[in-house]
Order: C-alpha cells, then structure tokens, then sequence
C-alpha cells in the first residue's frame, strides 16, 4: 500500500459552546447568593458595568420595560415582576383533568382576597424601641450586644476558678477541644504530650472543668455527660450507673435484660428511664445558637382574587446592572491603540450579554415555575395528599425545553407558597401505580399517607406492621411492595413495628 499526501475537502456539523452561551448555562444554574458573587466579581472586572441602587418597587411599578436613565447615557436591566408577557402569569386553577376524579372541585373553593396586599403599618409607635437615640436610651447598647459563645462563657469560669499558670494553660487547651454540643473532643494523653506536662495534671483539671456551668459539659461520652448531671442531683446510685452504662439495651427497648442489670422491678425502672430522659444530652447547645439562615425565594405563589394563582419573581433577588453609555463613548473617544479599542469592545460586549443572559435567566425561571404550578395546582388547594407525579420530561414538553435546562432552572432554586417555602425539585416526585387503574400517585403523597397512618396508631391502639400497611394502601388503590414501604418508612425515621410495640408497652 502506497503511502503518500493529500488534501481533502469535507463538510460536517457540530455544536460549538461558545463562551457567552457557557456563561448563561451557569448563570442559569446559580442560586441568588451564587448569582450575588458572580455580579460582584463582574462588577469588578468590567469597567462597563455599575451596580443600580434604586429601589426596584419604585421601579417596577413605573413601567414594565427595560428603564431608560439618564437619556440615552445609561442602559439599565430591570428584571421587574410585573412583566407583560411572563411575569404576572395567571394561572387558572379550573383545569379539568389536572387533579384526578378523586380530587375535589376546585370550583367550589371561595376566592381569596388577593396575597398582594401588604399589611397596615402603624406609625404611632414609631421612634419606640427602634434603636434611635431621642426617648430610647438603650438602643444603641441593645444592638452592640450579643450572646456569650460557649468558649466564651467556659473561659470566664476558668478565670475565676483559681487556677494556676500552668493550670491555666491547661483548662484553656480543654476548653478549646469543646464541639458545639459541649462535648470534649481531644484525648487527654494529646494535650499531655503537647503542653509537656503529667497526665495526671490534665485530668485534674479536666475534672475541676466539668464543675463548670452548664452541667455535663466537657464529657468525654453521653453516658459520661448523663454521669455528670446525675451526680449533681445526688440520683447516680449503683442502679443508675448500671442504667447508664447499658444505654445500647435502653435504646433497643430491651427492658427485661435492663431490671435484671439494675436489679430493680418495672415501677422503679421507669422511674429511672423518666429521669434520664429528664436530663440533657447536649448541654452546650444553648450557647452559639445562631439562627440559621432564612431561605430567601425565587419565585413567589399567591392566591388570585379570581380563584387561580399568580406567580411573581422576586425582585429583591434579581440583580440590577446598569452600562454605563456616558463612560463608554468617553473612553471610546480617547481609545487611540487598536488593542485599547479591542478591549473596550469585548467589555461592552462582555456586559450587554451579561444582562440579556440575566434577563433570559429571569424569565426562563419563571416560565418553568409557572408550569410546575399549573401541573400541582391540587397541591396548592388540598395538601401533600394531592401531589401529583411529575418528571422533567413533562415540564420540559409544556415549556419547549430540554430536560437539561429544566434540571438547571429547579436547581437551588425556591418558590414561596401559602403551604410553605419548598425548594423547585419537591415538586418532581416519582410515580407509583394504582391498583384501580386510575391515575397513578405521587410518591410524596404515599410517604404522607404511611406517616399519618403511623401517627394514627396510638389513638386505635394497633400497631401497622409493613405488610399491613401494604394491604390498607392496596385498598385505597395505591400498588405498593413491602419494601417499598419500609423503604419509605426508614426515609421518614419512623421505627419498625416491633420497636414501636416496644415503645406503645
């Protein structure tokens, strides 16, 4: 076989992601807080580019449209939740087949005032307590306190617990190696070996430390921890430390081993099991108690005068750019260097895709939640009960989109409801068959019915084993396996039969 050279000429096709076309694929997978980031860093980068600081409900109830500033010097992004096309979607929730047969009739539900209306202020207490100076003179130290941190509150103990240098040095070492939970999670043999000191030295101190408030702090164990509050109330006698040290056979619920551990009869065994559960397990949990986060949403539902729902992004969470037309034609003018006029224009270029990027984000976010609320409307009228099964084909299908940037858009992402706030992806449940060949059942619906028939066993007295429980969901039409039971049933944290027969006697 010859081997030689040539040219060829060959035609094809191919998907190419441009750099702009990967940024919106980001962009539309980001949180609000992601998103807040990923302005700041463009912000930064992009002379272009300024932040507006206007109040966006001014704005969004003076027009609809992108807002000209500034004539024609500034180009602002509004992402307002009034838009005309998408951004007040009407949803009616008089859909025919959207619910089942078993679904009652959305008609006969009373329209509700609408949710838009914010409450009545009342200026008549204002000035009182609002942090001001003129009639409150404790506003001002009221904001600069805070709560002690357990760290904190253990080292003011030290301090007055007269100990020595060394002592000292010690005790801090300890207090150091507390958890949140106010456990001590460093050996003693390791603050030994680093502070060059005697072993017997750091467990002194160590035991002169778990004197210290809260009780039971600075355990190495929970029965360690249950030991400590024990022996403050003068109850840790032989049957209890024997309670204490066998806490594997309580949680097992295997009292008969327990009364002849302990030596004590039924009455005084529960007596014994009152006063554990009296105690506290994590005594360091008063202290660092910071309030978690509040989830802030994306998407808003509420309840329409006309008996449908109405969806409103959330503008607090929509950023707000601005281009600067005025610098730009400015630093254009004095651009003299080709490559000072390449980069003023892959800036200007670089920002004005941002912005459509942002505002095809906004839109896409809220045509996708507009779907999902339309698909579980029964939710949003009756409850988990009447969650309907529902995938990412499904959606993707009713808006014209791919799975993919569906996938994206529900990701992170959370719409306020009048049930609660839930994350976009809640509403994505698998299917389980009926039995009745009627429309199938969410698998969020099934979860809800096992747990409320759980919950209803201490009022009948019976307790459901997985195959009864089988056998009760057959019969209202849901075909489920066993398995599938006990799997759902682990998910809920909810025991066994057996263990709940334990707990019920």
């Amino acid at each position: 076989m010859a081997l030689g050279q040539r040219l060829e000429l060959r035609q094809g096709q191919g998907l190419v992601i441009t750099p702009q076309l990967q940024q919106a694929i980001k962009l539309l997978q980001l949180s609000n807080l992601e998103l807040e980031a990923v302005i700041e860093a463009e912000l930064e980068r992009n002379p272009l580019l300024q932040r507006d600081d206007a109040d966006p409900a001014a704005d969004a109830s003076e027009t609809d449209a992108p807002v000209e500033t500034g004539g024609d010097d500034m180009r602002e992004l509004t992402l307002s939740d009034r838009d005309a096309g998408d951004a007040n979607n009407q949803l009616d929730a008089s859909d025919g087949d959207v619910y089942g047969e078993d679904a009652p009739s959305v008609r006969e539900r009373e329209p509700t005032a609408d949710a838009g209306e914010g409450p009545v202020v009342d200026w008549s207490k204002a000035g009182k307590g609002g942090g001001g100076f003129d009639g409150d003179d404790e506003g001002l130290e009221r904001s600069l306190t805070r709560d002690k941190s357990l760290r904190e509150h253990l080292t003011d103990q030290a301090l007055i617990a007269h100990f020595s240098t060394s002592d000292m040095a010690v005790a801090q070492i300890l207090i150091d190696g507390v958890d949140e939970a106010g456990y001590l999670r460093v050996s003693l043999p390791e603050i030994a070996e680093r502070l060059g000191c005697g072993l017997d030295l750091v467990e002194d101190v160590l035991q002169r430390c778990q004197g210290f408030e809260p009780t039971g702090v600075m355990a190495r164990s929970v029965p360690e921890c249950l030991k400590l509050q024990l022996i403050e109330r003068n109850r840790f006698d032989p049957a209890m430390a024997a309670l204490v040290e066998h806490l594997d056979l309580l949680a097992r619920r295997d009292l008969g081993a327990l009364r002849k551990i302990c030596g004590v009869d039924d009455e005084d065994l529960a007596e014994m099991i009152a006063e554990l559960k009296a105690l506290n397990p994590r005594p360091g949990a008063a202290f660092d108690a910071e309030p978690s986060p509040a989830i802030v949403p994306d998407v808003f539902v509420r309840a329409d005068a006309s008996g449908g729902w109405r969806i409103d992004l959330n503008s607090d969470t929509l950023p707000r750019v601005l281009v600067d037309q005025t610098y730009h034609a400015r630093v254009a003018h004095a651009a003299r260097s080709d490559q000072e006029k390449t980069y003023l224009h892959e800036c200007l270029n670089q920002a004005n895709w941002l912005i459509r990027s942002l505002d095809q984000r906004a839109r896409t976010i809220l045509k996708v939640s507009s779907e999902i609320v339309r698909q579980q409307d029964a939710f949003f009228v009756y409850g988990v009960e009447y969650l309907r099964p529902l995938n990412l084909k499904t959606v993707a299908e009713a808006v014209g989109m791919h799975e993919s940037t569906v996938s994206r858009v529900t990701t992170n992402k959370y719409i306020a409801t009048p049930r609660g706030v839930f994350e976009l992806k809640f509403f994505f449940t698998a299917a389980i068959a009926s039995s009745d060949g009627t429309a199938a059942h969410s698998a969020e619906a099934v979860r809800h019915k096992i747990k409320s028939l759980i919950d209803g066993e201490k009022a009948s007295g019976e307790i459901l084993s997985d195959d009864r429980i089988v056998d009760i969901l057959k019969e209202a039409g849901v075909d489920i396996a066993r398995r599938t039971v006990a799997k759902y049933r682990e998910a809920l944290r909810i025991p066994s039969s057996v263990e709940r027969k334990r707990q019920l006697r």
